[in-house]
């Protein structure tokens, strides 16, 4: 199977080289938007999402005992509860497609079910708190809504499929993992690892606050302007209590689970982000495809405009709330109210950068699958709100 992967990505290579416009002038600005875009996640998207993320999932890995996920998030837990837990769990986030990795990975080794890791990597940069309100107040109220009803069902779904789907390997990987008989004391109370997490959580959600579209007044802009002082006593908690309350063994397993996840995931993730922005540039500025087409492409509300919205939400890279300007400019241009949630539905919750990286935990099969059913659903989704919300 790997040879098989090698042999597609060196034809995939051959093709695309011999094939690209070099002549042409776009060449050299898509070139340009590449490296704009990834200068642009690393100034904006490393430092203060990406590396927290690392930090917990590796705490995660070492710190968080797999009985405790296998009961709340297993392949065997009641869905009644795991999949509430893990829409849940993922919303409080607000994080964009590439930062849940790490976390959807760290839940996914310690024997969360697919179904509910699933769930989880949705629900985190799609149920975004945030950005849907950004959406009701910029794009319209019921556009809002849609948005909201639409990715929290999709999480659920999503995730209840993908369990049915792969139900048998999924069984077959519970019963390699069975829960422990006899555990061993804890050695800490929980309100302590909760502390812990909470702290590290709100680290990660406060120090990426976005700034609210009228700034000023209300509570979110209150916390926008906080935002460091809080985002500090946060990070000072968590250099606490790693001091007082883990030894120096466990600091040193989390340091290294967290370097593993990072060698994994960030190669993967930048990589995707100089394809992304190859094909498709910046918001406002070109790739190698240009915007225009796009725009094009997206009139109306029929099936290949639904679908078309789709597939380039889910391989353009969207960071956080960036996707209600984008989406701004695109409904200006002549986009159908249909493939505007679409792509509100597909874009957040996947990337090409997140979709190498989702590739590397869950494999090729899982991973298709799971792209396919967020672009189908979403799809089917826009069609049906085009038709009857066009007018």
């Amino acid at each position: 199977m790997r040879e098989r992967s090698k042999f597609v990505a060196i034809v995939a290579v051959f093709l695309a080289a011999r094939f690209l416009p070099a002549g042409s002038s776009r060449v050299p600005g898509a070139l340009g938007e590449s490296f704009a875009m990834l200068h642009e996640y690393a100034r904006d998207h490393v430092l203060l999402c990406l590396v927290p993320a690392f930090f917990i999932a590796g705490a995660i890995s070492v710190f968080v005992r797999q009985a405790s996920v296998m009961k709340y998030l297993g392949a065997h837990a009641s869905r009644w509860l795991a999949y509430p837990v893990a829409a849940v769990s993922g919303t409080i986030l607000a994080v964009c497609s590439c930062t849940v990795l790490p976390l959807f990975s760290g839940i996914h080794k310690r024997g969360a079910g697919l179904g509910p890791a699933t769930a989880f990597l949705y629900s985190g940069p799609a149920i975004n708190v945030l950005a849907i309100i950004l959406t009701a107040r910029v794009l319209g109220l019921e556009l809002g809504i849609a948005r909201a009803i639409g990715a929290i069902v999709f999480a659920v779904v999503i995730g209840l499929l993908m369990h049915l789907i792969f139900r048998k390997e999924e069984h077959a990987r519970a019963a390699a993992v069975p829960l422990p008989v006899d555990l061993p004391a804890p050695p800490r109370r929980l309100w302590q690892d909760a502390a812990f997490f909470a702290a590290m959580v709100g680290f990660l959600v406060f120090a990426n606050w976005g700034q609210p579209a009228q700034a000023g007044h209300g509570v979110w802009a209150a916390i926008f302007n906080a935002r460091w002082a809080i985002s500090g006593v946060l990070l000072a908690g968590v250099a606490v209590a790693a001091g007082r309350w883990f030894d120096s063994d466990e600091l040193g397993e989390w340091a290294g689970a967290t370097w593993g996840f990072a060698k994994q995931i960030l190669p993967l993730l930048l990589g995707g982000v100089l394809v992304a922005g190859f094909l498709l540039g910046r918001p406002g500025h070109d790739g190698v495809i240009p915007s225009q087409w796009v725009a094009r492409l997206v009139g109306g509300n029929g099936l290949f405009a639904n679908f078309f919205a789709a597939i380039v939400g889910a391989f353009m890279y969207f960071a956080t709330l960036t996707e209600v300007p984008i989406l701004q400019g695109l409904i200006g241009s002549g986009m159908g109210k249909g493939p505007a949630l679409t792509l509100l539905l597909a874009g957040p919750a996947l990337s090409l950068p997140s979709m190498l990286v989702i590739r590397s935990v869950l494999g090729t099969g899982k991973t298709l699958v799971y792209v396919g059913l967020v672009v189908v659903l979403s799809t089917a989704v826009g069609l049906f709100y085009g038709s009857v919300f066009s007018g």
